[in-house]
């Protein structure tokens, strides 16, 4: 009785569960979404309070003009911040956190190639693929405590956590987002920016100059991290006539990006 019981309790959950993403694709995600906001909200705290942020004025208003004008399409308030971390990375939270390592901006040549970057970042997170990974590797019991992991980074479960969540590798054990997840971030990400108004052209070159990287002295932990494979600037340049329409329209609405490095 009990087991039949827990078992439609389960059934009811998974249907509860069932979303749909932004690009039409099924997902299953346990979590609500204000627990996954407070996680990243908690995870991005004790990255303020244990990294070193950029003083530099210049890098600041270069990285806020990209990522607001990026966000200026979605809505909500969004925080960005800028860390002192020479390795090549940038990531986005639930809760609307944004995080650019001095690294990557050291290495893009323009708005434009950031832009590529964090549109991609802020594709995982409106796609919700850390919900949907917390959901299948955790479970929806394992989740609710979840919490209290993320406040205590150093413990197993705590870098758990924050590794599903996608936060540096000092901050947990680094769960890399299924290509599945990736392609979907790169459609996404690459939509995103040609809406407001930056040139998607440039995505092609920023991946490039990061692979580039990767095979130098200094190892670019955004592609570690984030699966990378020789698909994906195909993939990519597939897209670009979509986006290229995209990008003229936004500029023919006025959106014109003029975010000086």
């Amino acid at each position: 009785m009990k087991f039949r019981l827990l078992l439609i309790l389960f059934i009811i959950l998974l249907l509860a569960a069932c979303a749909t993403t932004p690009t039409g694709r099924s997902q299953l995600a346990f979590m609500p979404d204000s627990e996954l906001d407070a996680m990243g909200l908690q995870a991005f705290t004790t990255m303020k309070n244990e990294k070193s942020i950029s003083q530099n004025t210049r890098e600041n208003q270069f990285v806020r003009c990209v990522a607001n004008t990026i966000t200026r399409e979605i809505g909500g308030d969004w925080e960005v911040v800028v860390f002192e971390d020479s390795t090549l990375n940038a990531f986005a939270l639930p809760g609307n956190k944004i995080g650019v390592h001095t690294g990557l901006v050291d290495l893009v040549d323009n708005q434009d190639q950031l832009a590529a970057v964090i549109g991609h970042e802020i594709g995982h997170v409106l796609a919700k693929h850390s919900n949907e990974r917390m959901s299948q590797k955790l479970g929806a019991q394992m989740g609710m405590s979840i919490i209290a992991a993320v406040a205590a980074p150093t413990t197993p479960m705590g870098q758990t956590a924050l590794g599903l969540l996608g936060v540096g590798t000092q901050y947990g054990l680094i769960m890399p987002f299924s290509r599945l997840h990736e392609s979907e971030a790169d459609t996404m990400g690459i939509e995103l920016i040609a809406k407001a108004g930056f040139n998607p052209e440039e995505s092609i070159t920023l991946w490039q100059k990061m692979a580039q990287a990767s095979q130098g002295e200094q190892p670019a932990e955004f592609l570690s991290t984030h699966p990378s494979h020789e698909t994906r600037i195909e993939d990519l340049r597939a897209l670009l006539p979509k986006a290229n329409k995209m990008m003229q329209q936004a500029r023919a609405a006025g959106k014109k990006p003029n975010c000086k490095k």
